[in-house]
């Protein structure tokens, strides 16, 4: 019967023990002190009174339902009043506490196996035990929790008796103390998965025009025409009239105002990728004679080619000089006057 009773609770310590490698999602494992004090209930076997019990437990939280611990604990009972001593019982347990949840009140069951020293009036023997048993935690902190529990203890001595019928003991006992975790308590992270954008439905090229020419970027197969220039159904650029661009009175010379327009024009045509030969066309107002405008347009074209060249334009460029032959307002007026005094840029590829 002795053998029995040791043999079921190797059995249990041990499945129990053998299940903590089970579960590995929980992520508090930190390691714990239990310092407790109980209320020790002997059995009339003993024939003594009610003591007490004080010890310490050292153990790690395995998984989420798991803990292993290592105790030592002190226990004196006192004499049953037939004048002979007290009894007290110095020992240690390895055990295994299932808990059945994690939250701030946490029910658990208890197993555990050990050794027990026992000094009763001159009488010494070293004994095997096992404790089984009930409890709960509560959490008051992440740091600090209370715990108690109340367990059934046999005590098998091996052969000495202490001068009773039996070498077999049991005993109840309650246990009141704490739980506290060393290191903060872990906490899960939540991953953070952003919202699905909702699709957005790519522009109609129909509706878009880049480079504002007037031809949409379906059919534009110069998308980057210069500002200003008119275009072919395609939208590559056929003419540019070079507004600002002005000289001295009856002179090729350019005024500063022109360099400055001619600068950004350079500009444009260094970045733009069409490199057709390019016609620089000059043209003049009816005022003085036919001759005498077409030699002043053919000097202003080549002074403006002159120029953009300089400036590191490198089309081909062609200076023409158009006279008085193609005006585009009425000369009878200053206002058209000016306006038919034009440089144009025509390319000529397009």
């Amino acid at each position: 019967m002795k053998k029995k009773h040791i043999l079921v609770l190797i059995a249990m310590l041990a499945a129990f023990f053998t299940a903590t490698a089970q579960a590995d999602e929980f992520l508090d494992k930190r390691w714990y002190a239990a310092p407790y004090a109980g209320y020790l209930n002997p059995g009339g076997d003993r024939g003594a009174e009610d003591g007490y019990t004080t010890g310490l437990g050292i153990g790690k939280i395995i998984d989420e339902h798991f803990n292993v611990e290592l105790k030592g604990f002190h226990s004196k009972l006192g004499s049953d009043g037939s004048g002979q001593g007290n009894w007290e019982m110095s020992g240690g347990l390895a055990e295994a506490q299932y808990f059945f949840t994690r939250d701030a009140f946490a029910p658990y069951t208890v197993f555990g196996l050990g050794g027990m020293h026992t000094n009763f009036d001159s009488n010494q023997a070293a004994s095997f035990i096992g404790e089984a048993g009930t409890g709960f935690t509560y959490e008051v902190h992440d740091n600090f929790l209370v715990r108690s529990d109340i367990r059934y203890r046999y005590n098998h001595n091996s052969g000495e008796s202490f001068g009773r019928d039996t070498d077999q003991f049991h005993d109840m006992l309650v246990n009141v103390g704490f739980v506290i975790p060393f290191g903060p308590k872990p906490v899960a992270e939540v991953a953070f998965e952003a919202p699905t954008p909702a699709p957005v439905a790519a522009p109609d090229c129909a509706t878009l025009d880049d480079d504002n020419d007037g031809v949409n970027n379906c059919i534009d197969q110069c998308p980057h025409s210069l500002a200003g220039s008119k275009v072919d159904a395609q939208g590559c650029p056929v003419s540019l009239e070079l507004k600002g661009v002005n000289f001295h009175h009856d002179s090729a010379e350019l005024t500063q105002n022109a360099m400055y327009i001619l600068d950004t024009v350079a500009d444009n045509l260094i970045q733009y990728p069409d490199k057709h030969d390019i016609e620089v066309r000059g043209h003049a107002s009816s005022e003085g004679s036919s001759a005498h405008n077409l030699a002043l347009t053919n000097r202003r074209s080549q002074s403006v080619v002159d120029y953009l060249k300089m400036r590191g334009v490198t089309n081909n460029l062609i200076a023409r000089g158009m006279g008085e032959d193609y005006p585009v307002a009425d000369n009878s007026t200053e206002a058209g006057r000016s306006a038919n005094r034009r440089v144009e840029l025509i390319w000529m590829g397009n």
